[in-house]
This record gives structure tokens, C-alpha cells and sequence, in this order.
């Protein structure tokens, strides 16, 4: 009885008084979690080339603008940030800077800001092996480059830092909410086993050599939701799913099917932002190969976003309150060893840059060439990463991982998280290209021939993540 009264009398010195620091998780947790969200166009200027393919694509028009949008979080001297860019992907160029830059007008430290993409086919060109060689027929042509007269890389580096400035400025204190809801139906495994020949990615509708899918899909929805205490209504909806956002195509800016997700959603919340990152998609699109149905344009976005959002809206007002946010974050850098080829290989690549967009070429060849030559513009033989992992209560955590990770490990990392909910963003701080599992590299196809990285490196990056949520969990 005297134990539970000395309890008593300690949380009530905590809870009221804050005078005496005898527990600082618990004092930590006395502290209100503090989130604020801002969004920013970053959507470029028409004209300019689009990501996505392998030939110069230029942009027409503006069907849905890009944006980025941030999260940033505050409990007591703990502080956080995540930025989500409607993109193909944001280099390192990027990211780096945009993050210092952040962390010195915002007290973050750049180890606990993450800057992810979307993935999105749709967004800008403007960076990697291919916008160079483009750009450097465009100036040798026009003397200055019509499709791109101010570096996109540069306008993306200062929004990114300004969206995670604002939020910063709009931190009000929240209750939250989380969860993760199911959907069936959107998301397929985009390699097969073969009738005869290795694996293929992509081997096209009802074609009768398909046996089985090479590998599963993730059907999971993790939600986090974040309402502001004072006016008692969502600000902001943090959410993943691991599906390719290469739905539309064209040459209009869009974001893909996030944008009709975000729609469905704000029909019944109009002032609630919802966050949309992809998680381990990097094998994963919405091409149902036993049907003859095209599967391509607005339509096809709109009727996956329907569907996700529908989903999401009707799970939003039932996820469970997190009892006692928590935030704590921790960064991991680890080494990624990454492919090497010989001189000789390299100088071929180099002198036939041209067939990177020459639909002529054998498709895996251009792929093979494109990525020699990026591996030779980072001119390292390995490159570190950040792995990320934020903690939001005892049952709720965030992952970030740098490139397409596939979805067997966002499953097995998932699989070893302690948190019930563990959202996984992916294509974060650094665009690193395919990161296969062991076993898809042995078996082969587009996404190994596309990778950077050597054998393993997708495993290092789980275990790595698995690491830091254990601490987390602890």
C-alpha cells in the first residue's frame, strides 16, 4: 500500500509540477507531443522533362499539381521531421543540403529529418544518368537548355527546406491515432516463374508461359492519424502502401493515384492533409496479368486511388487512440557496397550513352548501360545511407529506408518489428535505385539489372532498421 502511494505521490510531482526530475522517460512522456503539417507546390514549370522512362519525355500540361509535404514532430527536447515530394525520387544533391539547411533554422538535427519521394511517373526529371546526357544534347543544340531554364534541383532543395520550416512553425499539441487496415485487390507481384527461362518482370497480360508470381505483395495499410487537441478534428493522416505510382503516364504532371486517394478521403475531413508515402514497392504494380483490361491513364489512377481511399476513410474514425505518444527517433548509417564493372565496361557504356534512349536497343541493354553510367557519375565503390526509425508510442513506429526496396523485405522487417504498427517509407534521403532481395538476385530480370547495389544490401538495411526498433521498443 505504501508502494502504490509513493507512486501516486511521484506521478502527481511529474504530472503537475514538473519540479523534480526523478524519471526522464516518464518526465518525457508528460511532455505533450507536439506536430505540426505544411505542404508546398513544387510542381515544375511545363516544358520541362518528365521522370519515369527510358526516352526524353517532355511535359504538357499540369493534370494535378506536385507537392511537398511535411510532418514534424516535437516532445519535450526530442524533435523529428519527414517530407514526402510527389517525385520520381530525390537524390542525395538534394536531400543533403535541403536537411542542413532545415536543421539550422529549426533546431532539428538532420539525422531525424527524412526526405522521401512518392515515386510518382509522372514528376520531374532531373537527375541521374539519363536528364544529364538529355540536358547535354539540349545545350550543345540551343547553347542553353530550353526544357529546364533553372535547375528544378535547386527550386526542390529550397521547398523542401522551407515545407519542413513551416511545419515547424505550425507545432500545436495533438492526440493520435493508429492503425493499419487491409486492402486486397490493387497490388501484384510484378515477376513471374517462367514456363521455360529465368524470371521476368512485367511478361504481359494473360501470356500463357506465366506459372507463378515470383514473390508476394503487402496488402497493409498502416494509418497514423494527428488531431489537434484545441480544435478536436484530424490535421494530418500519415499513410504507405507498397504499389508502384505508375499508373497514368503521358506527359501531364501528376501525382498519380495518392491524388485521388487524398480526394476520397477529404470528403469527409476537407481540412485534413493526408500524407502519402510508398512503401517496399520496389517489385510490386498494379498490372493484373489474368485479365485483358488496360490498365493505363487517369481512369486507372482514379479507380486504384477510389478504391485505396474508400478503404482508408471507412478504417480512419475507428483506428485506436495511441494511450501515450512517445517520440524518440534514432539513425543507423550503413555502408552499401555497390556494383562494379571493369574499364573496359565503363568506357563502352560512356561512348554509347546515345542507347540509353534509343528505342531501337534491346530494352535490358539501354537499363544495363544507364545504370554503369550512374554508378560511374557517384564514382565510390560503396555509399552510406541512412537507415531511420521514429517512435510515436508503444505500438507505433516509422521506418525509413533509401530506394525501391522490395516487398519481401518490408515484410520480413515488418515481420521482426516489436511495434504493431510499423509504417515503412522507402526511397528515403537518397535515390539509390532497386535494392533486390538475395534470392532475386539469383533469379534476375529488370530490377536486379537496374540495382546499384551489391548483393545483400537489402538485407543490411533490415537488419539495421530491426536494430534501432528493438532500442526504440525498450
Amino acid at each position: 500500500m505504501l508502494q502504490n502511494l509513493g507512486r501516486i505521490v511521484l506521478r502527481t510531482i511529474i504530472r503537475f509540477r514538473y519540479a523534480m526530475i526523478v524519471c526522464c522517460c516518464a518526465v518525457a512522456f508528460a511532455e505533450p507531443l507536439m506536430v505540426g503539417v505544411a505542404e508546398v507546390d513544387i510542381t515544375p514549370p511545363v516544358g520541362n522533362r518528365m521522370s519515369g522512362y527510358f526516352h526524353e519525355r517532355l511535359s504538357t500540361a499540369v493534370h494535378d499539381p506536385l507537392h511537398a509535404r511535411a510532418i514534424v514532430f516535437q516532445q519535450g527536447e526530442e524533435r523529428g521531421a519527414i517530407v514526402v515530394c510527389e517525385l520520381v525520387g530525390v537524390p542525395v544533391d538534394a536531400t543533403q543540403p535541403a536537411r542542413k539547411r532545415a536543421a539550422e533554422q529549426t533546431g532539428i538535427p538532420v539525422e531525424n529529418i527524412l526526405v522521401s519521394a512518392t515515386h510518382t511517373h509522372t514528376g520531374a526529371d532531373y537527375f541521374g544518368a539519363r536528364f544529364a546526357y538529355c540536358k547535354e544534347l539540349a545545350i550543345a543544340e540551343h547553347g542553353t537548355d530550353p526544357h529546364e531554364a533553372v535547375p528544378y534541383i535547386d527550386t526542390l532543395t529550397d521547398a523542401i527546406a522551407t515545407v519542413i520550416e513551416r511545419a515547424e512553425s505550425a507545432r500545436a499539441p495533438v492526440s493520435v491515432r493508429a492503425g493499419v487496415a487491409t486492402q486486397e485487390g490493387l497490388a501484384f507481384n510484378r515477376r513471374f516463374h517462367m514456363k521455360e527461362g529465368p524470371v521476368r518482370f512485367n511478361p504481359g497480360k494473360q501470356n500463357p508461359d506465366i506459372v507463378r508470381p515470383a514473390g508476394p505483395t503487402d496488402p497493409a495499410v498502416p494509418m497514423i492519424v494527428f488531431e489537434s487537441l484545441d480544435q478536436e478534428r484530424p490535421d494530418a493522416l500519415l499513410t504507405a502502401f507498397a504499389l508502384h505510382l505508375d499508373t497514368v503516364g503521358g506527359t501531364e504532371y501528376a501525382a498519380d493515384y495518392p491524388y485521388y486517394m487524398a480526394s476520397v478521403i477529404r470528403e469527409e475531413h476537407a481540412d485534413l492533409i493526408p500524407i502519402f508515402a510508398i512503401g517496399t514497392a520496389g517489385d510490386i504494380n498494379h498490372i493484373d496479368v489474368s485479365t485483358k483490361t488496360p490498365q493505363k491513364g487517369h481512369e486507372e489512377a482514379k479507380r486504384i486511388g477510389d478504391a485505396l481511399g474508400a478503404t482508408m476513410a471507412e478504417a480512419l474514425d475507428e483506428l485506436p487512440s495511441v494511450k501515450e505518444p512517445s517520440f524518440a527517433a534514432q539513425t543507423e548509417s550503413v555502408a552499401l557496397p555497390l556494383q562494379q564493372y571493369s574499364e573496359e565496361e565503363v568506357a563502352y557504356a560512356l561512348a554509347n550513352r546515345a542507347k540509353i534512349v534509343d528505342d531501337s536497343v534491346p530494352f535490358l541493354e539501354r537499363v544495363r548501360l544507364y545504370k554503369i553510367i550512374d554508378l560511374e557519375m557517384r564514382g565510390e565503390d560503396a555509399i552510406a545511407v541512412d537507415v531511420q526509425a521514429f517512435r510515436l508510442g508503444p505500438d507505433v513506429a516509422i521506418v525509413g529506408l533509401p530506394g525501391e526496396i522490395f516487398v519481401d523485405l518490408g515484410l520480413a522487417l515488418k515481420e521482426a518489428s516489436p511495434f504493431q504498427t510499423t509504417l515503412i517509407i522507402t526511397l528515403a534521403n537518397d535515390y539509390c535505385g532497386y535494392v533486390p532481395t538475395r534470392k532475386a538476385f539469383e533469379e534476375g530480370s529488370y530490377e536486379t539489372v537496374n540495382s546499384r547495389v551489391q548483393p545483400g544490401g537489402g538485407e543490411k538495411l533490415v537488419e539495421a532498421a530491426v536494430r534501432m526498433l528493438i532500442r526504440l521498443a525498450e
